[in-house]
């Protein structure tokens, strides 16, 4: 059967607004709390296997996903994400102090006996967007410059595993909301705080996992974790 130019400019339309829903549809973003409770999270928590009267450190608060920091432990994701944007705003509630979110986490306990083995993407207050190689790892440019001497670099106990941000200066004032943009596409992993390039590394060990934050000492409040896939790195703060 022939087709005349306005039946194939018509076909032709149908097509892209096809691959146009198609690509709405790949990109969509989805919120990983849902700002009432911890539906498609898990605690895992040391402390609370040994003793069942300890409390999660982990709650809602006022619609916000509250790390009280204590007992220390993990919240994962039940769910594996891979080739993703994940924007995270959160702020210290009181006094500065240490957290994290976990890339591509997998088995529970590797280090220490007590994180994931994961990519650690540093929020501790003055250090945010340090790397923290737990179990698997990364390379960036300046390697020796931002982990140390080459013969102590590792991913286990007593190891070089932390690689140092680009700029310790992007950080909001303490009780001050901050914007952390993690984009985990492939074997790279580039990270903003509040639209400063902060990391940028590739060839990472490992291009998958679950999605974790951390209790790891100080009360940290959450109010936005929102995934959306994508499938090619920003050039600029997205």
């Amino acid at each position: 059967m022939r087709i005349n130019v306005y039946q194939y400019l018509i076909l032709s339309s149908l097509l892209f607004c096809i691959l146009g829903l198609l690509f709405s549809a790949q990109a969509q973003s989805v919120s990983l709390f849902n700002g009432q409770d911890l539906s498609g999270w898990h605690v895992d928590v040391p402390e609370m296997d040994k003793d069942t009267s300890v409390e999660s450190p982990f709650l809602v608060r006022d619609g916000l996903l509250v790390s009280m920091g204590t007992p220390p432990g993990h919240l994962i994701t039940d769910q594996a994400y891979h080739d993703y944007r994940l924007e995270v705003e959160y702020r210290f509630a009181g006094e500065p102090g240490n957290c994290g979110v976990l890339v591509h986490a997998s088995t529970p306990r590797s280090l220490y006996e007590m994180f994931p083995k994961s990519l650690e993407v540093q929020m501790m207050h003055k250090n945010a967007g340090d790397f923290w190689c737990i179990v698997e790892d990364i390379e960036v440019t300046d390697m020796e410059a931002r982990r140390g001497p080459k013969k102590d670099w590792g991913i286990t106990e007593g190891k070089g595993r932390r690689i140092l941000n680009l700029t310790d200066d992007s950080e909001n004032p303490v009780g001050e909301w901050n914007r952390m943009a993690i984009e985990c596409l492939d074997d790279k992993i580039k990270v903003w705080v509040n639209d400063d390039l902060v990391n940028y590394g590739e060839r990472c060990t490992v291009q998958q996992g679950q999605i974790a934050v951390q209790a790891e000492g100080s009360e940290v409040e959450f109010r936005k974790l929102l995934l959306t896939p994508i499938s090619q790195i920003s050039q600029e703060a997205p």
